[in-house]
């Protein structure tokens, strides 16, 4: 299978390429030329299969320039570091209401999933080409530390993650910046997240460097990372009861629109999901798009949910370009349109799939409480979110993204519980190490070239 750019401008690639590749050279992101289709036969028959070999299965519809055996072991390796036998377990809380909880990974958080696998197939890739490379990405949170706990130590490559300095959780800080790993550069910049998206960009824009450095993306702009988030979606949705398949809702915490993109791409293939809820915290430009089909910038205010403080959620060009008939001048247009002025509206939007629900700081608190005096379960701010509006109607599949004992402070204050991880409590003793740089892409630049591999 190829994979094509949003924008249209640049040659498709086979899957290694693209995935080395991460951001396309036009500024597009990648995606599959053309969208598998899964039949009911095919879905009845991945139903027995465990999480690695459903992944495998799903992947083999994708990755057809590496050999099946290579890519299950690939797969395989991935996802030892789970603590959950079920990997991504299904937690009924109550007839209509089921929580699929993805943070039992190495960093407590849903990116793990596709980071472990992103980490195991640049380490496969520097052994097959014998190449080193150097990964960048910038993160809210989570990301960050996912992205280099799949790449720690790993021969041939080095990992460059931006963060905004004091707006990521402080576990989620020690997480990126306590490992020890001399390939590990964690660069705290002053600004918001989507400052360092923005320079992220700019540095990918720059095809020399690019190409110099073999530099690739880890954020979700990268192809792979989408498609590994697939399988997850898939997973639980063969796991309901054929009444429950016909008409769920997977409710998704989400910033960056990553994680419910991944889900929609599924429902594409022919998996019959009912619909997603978009939730988001208090930085609700995605809210404010599928309620009014205004796509606009707002100015990004810290939150309980940090990993959601988000004002341009780079994986909504994947979605436009379905939205837009699948036209790459389209797409060039609007992006175009949406840098300069920092909005667009569309004149008809199909909003049918999708709903979507706000949640500010000051009710996040009060969620968690409800939540946990309705079912017992212990939710972190990011799920909390998911929990604003429920349907009733419908059966819902709560995406739990994070572990609770990330955000000590937040459960402590709304419930008393004081839920802790030993992988976060052993990182409390070590040094942080991290790199203060300004949030250009002439700084970032400068700093990798002094380290890359």
């Amino acid at each position: 299978m190829n994979f094509i750019s949003t924008r249209g401008d640049t040659p498709a690639l086979g899957f290694s390429d693209a995935v080395a590749t991460g951001l396309a050279p036009d500024g597009g992101l990648f995606l599959p030329e053309t969208l598998p289709q899964f039949s009911s036969d095919e879905l009845k028959a991945l139903a027995g299969l465990d999480y690695p070999a459903l992944c495998t299965a799903f992947f083999r519809r994708f990755a057809t320039d590496i050999d099946e055996a290579t890519f299950a072991a690939i797969v395989a390796k991935s996802y030892t570091s789970f603590t959950h036998p079920e990997i991504a377990p299904l937690v009924p809380l109550a007839d209509n209401l089921q929580v699929l909880e993805l943070f039992h990974g190495p960093t407590l958080a849903f990116k793990d999933f596709a980071l472990q696998l992103l980490g195991n197939l640049y380490e496969h890739q520097c052994a097959a080409r014998g190449q080193t490379i150097n990964v960048l990405g910038a993160t809210s949170g989570d990301t960050g530390a996912a992205a280099i706990h799949g790449l720690l130590g790993k021969p041939g490559t080095a990992i460059f993650i931006l963060y905004p300095d004091g707006r990521v959780a402080p576990l989620q800080e020690r997480q990126m910046t306590c490992t020890g790993a001399d390939n590990v550069y964690t660069m705290a910049i002053e600004g918001s997240f989507d400052d360092a998206q923005t320079a992220l960009k700019d540095i990918f824009a720059d095809q020399t460097f690019r190409l110099h450095h073999r530099l690739s993306a880890v954020n979700s702009i990268n192809l792979a990372r989408v498609l590994a988030q697939c399988v997850y979606y898939l997973s639980a949705w063969l796991r309901l009861p054929t009444a429950q398949q016909e008409n769920v809702e997977f409710v998704v915490p989400t910033g960056n629109f990553g994680n419910v993109l991944a889900g929609w791409m599924l429902q594409n293939m022919g998996v019959p999901i009912r619909g997603f809820k978009v939730a988001t915290n208090q930085n609700d430009i995605l809210y404010r798009l599928f309620t009014t089909g205004e796509y606009k910038v707002d100015q990004v205010a810290p939150s309980l949910a940090p990993s959601m403080d988000i004002q341009v959620a780079s994986n909504f060009e994947r979605f436009l370009y379905f939205a837009l008939g699948r036209d790459p001048s389209r797409v060039r247009e609007v992006m175009t349109t949406f840098k300069a002025t920092g909005e667009y509206r569309f004149e008809s939007f199909d909003r049918s799939t999708f709903s979507a629900s706000r949640c500010s700081d000051a009710e996040i608190p009060g969620i968690i409480k409800s939540v946990y005096e309705r079912f017992g379960y212990v939710a972190d701010p990011h799920t909390a979110c998911a929990f604003a509006a429920p349907d009733s109607d419908r059966h819902s599949v709560v995406l739990a993204t994070a572990h609770p004992a990330k955000f000590p402070d937040t459960l402590r204050a709304a419930i008393g519980v004081d839920p802790r991880h030993p992988s976060l409590e052993a990182l409390k003793s070590r040094p942080i190490v991290k790199h203060p740089v300004a949030a250009s892409a002439d700084a970032i630049r400068a700093f990798i070239e002094a380290r890359a591999v």
